[in-house]
């Protein structure tokens, strides 16, 4: 009875749907409430909004120094790297993206200015260093953008979409409020295009399931119940009755998941290819270069999108395995870009959209976990 409940909720994407289970710990999901409230500080205001943007794999690796007067100067927790999957932290530096452009939006509500500079000692490469990401100075004049009502709404939605079709008038909604400087926009909602990108995200996911080191990687950020998701606040949490079941049984661990032919792992698979399969579309974000700088305003791009989606009552899930450059990856890295960037340009964000049922946002470590000790 527990396989055949476990492998029905599977199928209707409640895995990684964050179910919201009770648990006898901290609320995971507190920072979600009412942001900022009680913060005389407005450079505090709109960091407790930041901490609530999309990033690879929710690590939340962001770390916020307010030693200097009216100023924000953001640096990464380098603990909270992907290593295999990301191996040159681009991924990262577009989550430092997101994050920034909704602390500009949150500093907007505030009628202040956050004037952004990327980068501030220069662009570390190959890998993240200890210099800044960026310097943020608040100023007064901001205005409020639409896009910040949806802020609290946004998810990322793992869980199979609905069988009902996007239009093209959607996606490009979704592109008009991602288009800043140096990003180009694409989409596809129908049709070989589309077809052909469910059966490559999937092949992604397929790929990295079966490298055991990126496939580690992954599970290490995984955390299963309701009890381990909020003893951590970061990571990929899956909930639900079924998963409590199947963790207090010993039927689902990281363990067993890490073990291709198993159970679990064929539960895993089979769930990505019900997410893949349930694609209304696609949206992907080009940039000419892959700088430092490129990579994070692809970052700034996103959010808006997935603002903006979320506005139009549309999911969104970046599905990212194909654009990762570790050995493994690298025959699809080059079929995709070879489809989709055909004169040229690095892709740096594809995910796909469509409609599902609401799902409890994913959650955070809270405003305090992201300040950098004085």
């Amino acid at each position: 009875m527990l396989r055949r409940d476990f492998i029905r909720l599977v199928g209707g994407g409640a895995v990684f749907a964050a179910t919201g289970c009770a648990s006898a710990g901290p609320d995971p999901r507190a920072a979600w409430s009412n942001p900022g409230a009680g913060e005389t500080d407005p450079r505090k205001r709109a960091l407790a909004w930041a901490i609530l943007a999309p990033n690879p794999h929710n690590m939340q690796p962001w770390l916020a120094d307010l030693s200097e007067p009216d100023a924000i100067t953001l640096y990464v927790d380098r603990s909270r790297l992907l290593p295999v999957t990301d191996p040159f932290n681009r991924q990262i530096v577009i989550g430092c993206g997101a994050f920034l452009e909704l602390l500009s939006l949150a500093a907007g509500a505030q009628g202040l200015t956050a004037t952004i500079t990327p980068f501030p000692l220069g662009e570390p490469a190959p890998n993240l260093d200890d210099r800044p990401i960026a310097r943020v100075v608040l100023s007064a004049g901001g205005q409020a953008d639409p896009l910040f009502a949806q802020a609290l709404k946004r998810r990322t939605n793992r869980a199979r979409y609905e069988d009902r079709p996007v239009t093209p008038d959607a996606a490009a909604a979704i592109g008009a409020a991602a288009n800043l400087p140096g990003v180009q926009f694409g989409s596809t909602v129908s049709g070989a295009a589309r077809d052909r990108l469910r059966a490559q995200v999937f092949e992604g996911s397929v790929i990295e399931a079966n490298t055991a080191d990126a496939h580690q990687e992954s599970l290490e950020r995984t955390f299963l119940g309701a009890k381990a998701v909020a003893a951590h606040r970061y990571g990929i949490s899956i909930e639900g009755p079924a998963i409590e079941a199947a963790v207090a049984t010993g039927l689902l661990t990281r363990a067993r998941m890490a073990q291709p032919g198993s159970w679990a792992f064929k539960q895993e698979i089979a769930l990505m290819k019900a997410g893949s399969e349930s694609a209304a579309g696609f949206v992907w974000l080009t940039t000419a270069g892959n700088s430092r700088a490129e990579q994070l305003t692809a970052g700034r791009a996103y959010l808006r999108a997935n603002l903006a989606a979320t506005g139009l009552g549309l999911s969104m899930q970046p599905w990212s395995q194909g654009l990762q450059e570790y050995p493994t990856m690298a025959g699809l890295f080059t079929r995709l870009h070879a489809d989709l960037t055909p004169d040229g340009g690095r892709i740096q964000m594809l995910s796909r959209i469509g409609y599902a049922k609401p799902i409890p946002p994913a959650p955070r470590r809270g405003l305090a976990a992201n300040l950098k000790p004085a």
